[in-house]
C-alpha cells in the first residue's frame, strides 16, 4: 500500500508524528509532497516566498531529494495525487488556521468518496488550540491563567526522527519548481538566515550556549543578538516547539521560564483564532466599536518606509524590509505607532507586516497587533500609547540599533539619535522631519477614545 505524506506547516523530518504515521501505513511506498496554491502564493510576497522556497529545498533534501512539489488547489492536488500513486491514505498535521481547517475538511471529503484514508496525527503546537480549558471547561480569555494551565497539562516528549523512509521518487509539477526557482531569484531580497532543520539546529545550539541566562533581560533590546530568531523556523514547522521545550529542561536559571512563556504567548494565540475565527481580521474585542480612524496614504508610506522621522519607528520597519524579520519590543513600538499616531486601523499594519516577515503567522501576528490596538486578549489599553523617544531611549539607550538600521543618524553619538530634531546636526544627512507631532496625536487618540465611551 502506498501513502502520502502532506506537508504544511511541518517542514521537518525530526519530531514528526504525522510522518511515523505516513510510514508505518506504508507496506509499499511513501510519497511526500507539498502543494503550491497559486492563490496564497500571489499573496505572499517576495519576501515570504523566498523564505518558504528556500525552506522547501532544505526540506527536499532531509528527504532524499524524494519531496514531490505540486502546483494548485490541494482540494484537487491532493486527491488526484492519490489516485495517480493508488495511495490508500494521506496523513497531515492537524490544522488549525481557519482557512486551513476549511481546505482540509473539503480534501478529506473528497479523499473519502474515492475510498481514502485521511488521518491526522499531531500538531504544530505544543498543546493543540483548543485543549487547554478552564474549570468550568470554556476557552481562556486572559494570557496568565492560560500559560498556567498550559504548563499544568504538558505535552509528550518528542517524536523520534525515523533513521529510513521507503520514499517514492519525487514527481512533481515543472509550474512549482519553476515558482521555487523564481522566487529564490526575485530582485532585493532582504539578508535571510540560513533555511532548513540544520541551519535551525545550529541556530538554537548557539541560542542556548550563549544567550539563553541573559535572555529575560536581553531580549527587549534590539541593540543585541539576544533573542532566540527561532519563529521564522517554528512559523514553517521546521523545527517543533515541543523539541524546544524538551532541551529546555536541561538548562538552569530564568532564561529557561521566560523563554517557555514566549512560546506559551504563541500557543495563546492560536488558542484565541481557534475558538474566535473572525478574530484574524476583526476586533476580537467590541470595547472599541464606532472608533474613528484614518487612512492617510502618505503618513502610513512613510510608515512603510521607515520615513517617519522617529527614529526607533524607521529603524524597526527599515529592518523589517532589510531583513524579512523585526525585533520584538520594536513591533509593538511601530504599531503603537500606526495605530495610535496615525489612527489607522491594526488590520493595516498587520497585513503590510504579514506581506514581509519570514515568520509572519496570522495568529501571532494579528493578535500582537490587537494587544497594542486595545481590542484583543490580554490588550494594552487604548490609552496606553507607545512615546516613540521614551521606548527608544530605555530600550536602545546607546542608540546602537537606530544608527545600524538608519545611516542618516550614524554620526549622532549615544541616545542623541532618538531626538534628532534636539542635536544642531541632527539633520545633516538627510533624515526625515517628523511627519506628526507625538503630543498632538496621543492626545487625538485619547480625545477619539473618550468618544466611544461617550457613545
Amino acid at each position: 500500500m502506498t501513502a502520502i505524506l502532506w506537508l504544511r506547516r511541518d517542514l521537518r523530518r525530526a519530531d514528526h508524528p504525522a510522518l511515523l504515521a505516513a510510514r508505518d501505513a506504508a507496506d509499499g511506498d511513501l510519497v511526500v509532497a507539498f502543494v503550491l496554491d497559486p492563490a496564497l502564493w500571489a499573496g505572499a510576497g517576495p519576501v515570504r516566498r523566498a523564505w518558504l522556497a528556500a525552506t522547501l529545498e532544505a526540506t527536499n533534501a532531509e528527504y532524499d531529494d524524494a519531496l514531490t512539489l505540486l502546483w494548485g488547489d490541494p482540494r484537487t492536488e491532493i486527491p488526484a495525487l492519490a489516485e495517480r500513486v493508488g495511495a490508500t491514505s494521506v496523513h497531515v498535521t492537524r490544522e488549525t488556521t481557519p482557512f486551513g481547517r476549511r481546505r482540509d475538511a473539503a480534501v478529506a471529503h473528497t479523499l473519502a468518496s474515492s475510498g481514502v484514508d485521511w488521518v491526522e496525527t499531531g500538531t504544530p503546537y505544543a498543546v493543540g488550540p483548543g485543549l487547554v480549558r478552564n474549570g468550568s471547561g470554556t476557552a481562556y480569555k486572559v494570557f496568565t491563567p492560560f500559560a498556567k494551565a498550559w504548563r499544568a497539562h504538558g505535552w509528550p516528549d518528542p517524536a523520534p526522527r525515523p533513521s529510513s523512509l521507503p520514499l517514492r521518487e519525487a514527481r512533481g509539477d515543472a509550474e512549482a519548481t519553476a515558482a521555487v526557482r523564481e522566487a529564490l531569484a526575485a530582485p532585493d531580497l532582504p539578508e535571510m538566515p540560513g533555511a532548513g532543520e540544520q541551519a535551525a539546529a545550529v541556530r538554537w545550539q548557539g541560542f542556548l550556549d550563549d544567550a539563553l541566562t541573559a535572555y529575560t533581560g536581553d531580549r527587549d533590546l534590539p541593540g543585541i543578538d539576544g533573542t532566540s530568531r527561532m519563529s521564522p523556523y517554528l512559523k514553517l514547522g521546521v523545527v517543533h516547539p515541543r523539541t524546544l521545550l524538551a532541551d529546555l529542561t536541561s538548562r538552569r536559571g530564568e532564561g529557561k521560564e521566560t523563554y517557555a512563556t514566549e512560546l506559551a504567548w504563541r500557543e495563546f494565540y492560536a488558542d484565541v483564532l481557534w475558538h474566535n475565527p473572525s478574530s484574524a481580521w476583526h476586533d476580537l474585542r467590541d470595547a472599541l466599536n464606532g472608533m474613528a480612524y484614518d487612512e492617510p496614504a502618505d503618513a502610513i508610506e512613510a510608515w512603510q518606509t521607515g520615513t517617519t522621522g522617529y527614529p526607533v519607528v524607521d529603524a524597526g520597519m527599515r529592518q523589517l524590509l532589510g531583513q524579512g524579520w523585526m525585533h520584538n519590543r520594536v513591533r509593538m513600538i511601530t504599531a503603537s505607532f500606526l495605530t495610535k499616531d496615525l489612527h489607522v486601523w491594526w488590520p493595516v499594519g498587520a497585513r503590510h507586516f504579514l506581506d514581509h516577515l519570514i515568520d509572519g503567522d496570522v495568529a501571532s501576528n494579528n493578535h500582537g497587533w490587537q494587544w497594542v490596538a486595545g481590542t484583543g486578549t490580554d490588550a494594552s489599553p487604548y490609552f496606553r500609547v507607545f512615546n516613540p523617544v521614551t521606548q527608544g531611549e530605555k530600550f536602545d539607550p546607546d542608540g546602537d540599533y537606530v544608527r545600524q538600521w538608519v545611516p542618516e543618524l550614524a554620526h549622532l553619538p549615544g541616545k542623541a539619535v532618538h531626538q534628532p530634531w534636539e542635536h544642531p546636526d541632527g539633520y545633516a544627512h538627510g533624515y526625515p522631519k517628523r511627519i506628526v507631532d507625538h503630543a498632538e496625536e496621543r492626545r487625538e487618540a485619547l480625545r477619539r477614545l473618550d468618544g466611544v465611551k461617550g457613545s
